[in-house]
């Protein structure tokens, strides 16, 4: 076997000699460039992290005429993310588990395969699935950062590992998602696990041997233990209580920024843990680096300046979101800005050079605060968002977000951002009795639902929060146009030089817009979600448009949105002008298992169950036990399953395929609890189906009707 592998990789190797050009610094610095323009070099094609193509034989004009070119299918269902990188004809990308894929660009056949086996047992310390948001490239290397925490460089030609390092603490519950940035010649990682209580901080390495260079924390840690440098022992008079005993969140888990010409890179730093401040911080304060973009040198890690955008937050509100760098002219002045439409709702454009806040405007609807004083820099808060008093208050955004990780893009020519935004509120309630948990999410605000909520959760999820692409106008600061999607958590987008925006949605279909009004023009089917963001590339003169597809990951599985097309092996799908390639033809579904006599428990038992389920299953399995297909819906278990069901959940039957034990958290008699309510959501599934079709329709209709009116009564409140 050994044998066969190392030939495989020579073959691989030989195959790849003439594509083989390494990619310098000097190459990255001027991936804008005309040389540049057949190739996606890193995560937002730039470092501008602008993701615009100036390709442009795809157009408006034949865009209509474009067809599939190629497809390649990966072996696994659990949801793709990544952005592509393609270089001189070969395409590299990240799938789940951090399986890594080099294919011909030019018609999707595999150069070589690497899989870094990360442990299944290990799942239980990824917030958001077993995703990874891309792969970056430097000389011949291909760089990722791994799920259980390690930094791997991968030999671009024969796809055998150079070198690898554990950028965390394997004890605790790190995980990595995000790509790597290359900067100066360092490789520039975060991390993530908040919730799980870690502290947040990012590291440079050495590309060239992986030796770390430099380390910066973003939150202070424990005084008593002193700390790293003078940032932090100030972070630190921001904070009180004993935030480090729960780690304190603030982790750099997506968006890096790096302006070669300022030598500057610019942290977006995520949200506390727990979410809740009046737990996390019992005495308020702003809580520095939370939700802050921070500018460091990139070749020593030391701190030049900061701006945090929600003081103290406590809504899971993050700045890890794309950050993108443009030079612009602002009130008459010529200005270097970072612009970014992160959670908190409102478009922050940000002077580069000085941190500067220079506007902030909502993009979606935002009630926690109203503006901000520019003078200060601060939001005007709505104290009332806070949910200090212990009673339930509607909040916008929720801590999904007006906009979260799938990437936006910026055209030169329209001069607008097309954003996968959403209109999406939810209720915040401080978490009575809370109990931080080293392994679980610690959120420190209620998640369970009210009885009877998951009858309404479909109608509510469809019908009152929007998922739409917008695209903004950052220099009027309002709205051009908008698209809307039937559902939330749809996927990235691409802005072309043919005036085009391509972007998929979470129900299987990938479209291009006219970038000037957003006209629809062209469509095709991809028989599963897409949360990726596309890249448009040329080989041998020949333009092509390529995107990952496959439901998954934090956002889309614990909304718990049932979706018409079926979640399938995730797949990249490239397509091109007069392409003729099919998909193949979806397999019919399984018939839905015979759910199990219901068990003998009481009303107030039923309902235990139903919030030990939303507070340690549904962010995997889904809000009120309904999945996005991604992970197995437990309310359709197989009879197996309900017969070993204790067997899984207590004692980790399945923790080498990617099934965490419950055991610290759940006993013999509350996973008896868990279990009644997944058979008794099973029975009202099974009832629902054996209706007649009237029935269902009228139910569906009054149960629109009413969360329409939810809506309205919630929005005037």
């Amino acid at each position: 076997m050994l044998l066969k592998i190392n030939l495989l990789a020579v073959l691989a190797f030989v195959s790849s000699l003439v594509l083989a050009v390494p990619v310098t610094d000097q190459r990255l610095d001027n991936a804008s460039a005309e040389a540049e323009s057949a190739n996606w070099l890193s995560h937002g094609r730039s470092y501008r992290e602008m993701r615009y193509s100036p390709l442009q034989k795809i157009n408006r004009s034949n865009v209509d005429q474009l067809g599939l070119g190629w497809f390649f299918e990966t072996d696994d269902a659990s949801g793709l993310q990544a952005t592509p990188i393609v270089a001189d004809g070969v395409m590299y990308f990240s799938a789940a588990w951090n399986v890594v894929y080099a294919l011909d660009a030019k018609s999707g056949e595999m150069l070589w395969k690497y899989d870094p086996h990360v442990p299944r047992e290990t799942s239980f310390k990824y917030c958001c699935g077993v995703v990874n948001r891309g792969v970056a490239i430097w000389q011949d290397k291909i760089f990722m950062g791994t799920l259980d925490g390690r930094l791997i460089a991968i030999n671009a030609d024969s796809g055998l590992l150079e070198w690898q390092v554990q950028t965390t603490d394997p004890a605790k519950p790190y995980s990595i998602t995000g790509a790597p940035r290359i900067v100066n010649g360092k490789v520039v990682i975060g991390n993530g696990g908040s919730e799980y209580g870690v502290r947040g901080y990012v590291t440079a390495y050495s590309a060239e041997t992986g030796e770390q260079v430099w380390r910066f924390y973003t939150i202070p840690g424990n005084p008593a233990d002193g700390f790293e440098n003078e940032q932090m022992a100030l972070a630190a008079k921001t904070w009180t209580g004993e935030w480090w005993k729960m780690g304190g969140g603030g982790t750099v888990w997506d968006s890096i920024a790096f302006d070669p010409e300022l030598n500057l890179l610019y942290l977006g730093v995520g949200n506390g843990a727990p979410h809740n401040q009046q737990i996390r911080s019992p005495g308020g304060g702003d809580n520095l680096f939370l939700t802050s973009i921070v500018a460091l040198n990139p070749d020593t890690g030391e701190y030049v300046w900061h701006y945090q955008q929600v003081n103290g937050e406590s809504w899971d509100y993050t700045a890890t979101q794309q950050m993108v760098l443009l030079d612009i002219d602002w009130h008459g002045q010529p200005r270097k800005v970072i612009m970014q439409a992160p959670k908190a709702g409102f478009f922050y454009i940000i002077d580069r050079i000085t941190g500067e806040l220079l506007s902030a405007e909502p993009y979606v609807k935002v009630s926690w605060a109203s503006e901000y004083n520019m003078e200060t820099g601060r939001p005007i808060e709505n104290i009332e968002a806070r949910y200090l008093d212990g009673e339930k208050v509607l909040v916008f955004p929720t801590g999904l977000g007006g906009h979260n990780w799938h990437s936006m893009s910026y055209s030169l020519q329209t001069g607008l951002m097309y954003i996968p935004a959403m209109d999406f509120g939810t209720e915040f309630q401080t978490e009575k009795d809370f109990v931080y948990s080293p392994r679980h999410w610690n959120v420190g605000y209620s998640t369970a639902g009210p009885p009877g909520a998951h009858l309404l959760n479909q109608a509510l999820i469809k019908n009152v929060p929007k998922g739409f692409l917008l695209a903004w106008d950052p220099i009027k600061q309002q709205e051009a146009w908008r698209v809307p999607y039937p559902t939330l958590g749809n996927g990235g987008t691409l802005a072309t030089a043919g005036q085009l925006v391509f972007q998929g949605n979470n129900e299987g279909q990938f479209f291009a817009y006219d970038a000037v009004n957003g006209e629809q023009l062209w469509s095709a089917p991809v028989q599963n979600g897409i949360m990726a963001a596309p890249v448009a590339y040329s080989v041998d003169g020949e333009q092509y448009v390529s995107v990952l597809v496959g439901r998954g990951g934090g956002l889309s599985m614990i909304l718990g949105i049932e979706h018409d097309v079926a979640n399938i092996n995730g797949r990249v799908v490239t397509y091109k002008l007069g392409g003729e390639k099919k998909l193949p033809a979806i397999a019919k579904p399984q018939p839905v298992p015979e759910p199990p006599a219901k068990m003998p428990v009481s009303e107030q038992q039923l309902q235990q169950g139903m919030a030990l389920y939303n507070k340690y299953c549904a962010r995997c399995h889904g809000v009120n036990a309904v999945s996005d297909g991604s992970v197995p819906d437990l309310r359709y278990l197989p009879a197996v399953w309900h017969q070993n069901f204790n067997q899984v959940v207590l004692h980790g039957m399945m923790e080498k395929a990617g099934m965490p034990r419950f055991d610290d958290v759940l006993n013999d008699e509350t996973v008896e609890y868990v279990h009644a309510y997944l058979i008794a959501r099973a029975h009202e599934q099974k009832e629902l189906r054996e209706q007649s079709g009237w029935w269902v329709e009228l139910q569906s209709w009054v149960y629109t009707k009413f969360a329409q009116l939810l809506a309205l009564l919630m929005a005037e409140a």
